[in-house]
C-alpha cells in the first residue's frame, strides 16, 4: 500500500505524523510542499486543503495528525492479526535444556 505524505519542515504534527509511522515500521513517501511546487499543487487538488500534514493511504485521507484514523486505516492494511499483549508462563528449566544451557 503507498502512503505518502506532504509536510513542511517547520510543521510540528508533521513531525509527529512522521515519528508515528517510523515507531511502527511503516514506510511512506515524503514531499515536502515548501520547496516542491507540484508536490503543493497535488496535494491541493487531491484533498482540498493548502495545510500540512495530509496523509494519503490507500484512496483516504487524512488532514492533520488524527492517530485515531491513522491507527484505523493500518489495521485496516495489516494482515488482519492485532497485537497480542499480556503474559505468558513458561518453565524456565525446560527452556534452558532446549538450547543446551543448565536448567535453573
Amino acid at each position: 500500500m503507498n502512503i505518502a505524505i506532504y509536510t513542511t519542515p517547520t510543521c510540528s504534527y508533521c513531525h509527529h505524523v512522521k515519528d508515528f509511522l517510523d515507531k511502527r515500521g511503516v514506510k511512506y513517501t515524503e514531499y515536502d510542499v515548501s520547496v516542491d511546487k507540484d508536490a503543493a499543487d497535488e496535494m491541493v487538488r487531491k484533498s482540498g486543503q493548502m495545510g500540512v500534514p495530509v496523509v494519503i493511504i490507500g484512496d483516504q485521507i487524512i488532514v492533520g495528525f488524527d492517530r485515531a484514523r491513522l491507527e484505523q486505516l493500518l489495521a485496516d492494511i495489516g494482515d488482519g492479526q492485532r497485537p497480542r499483549f499480556g503474559l505468558q508462563v513458561a518453565d524456565a528449566s525446560k527452556l534452558a535444556s532446549k538450547v543446551g544451557l543448565v536448567p535453573v
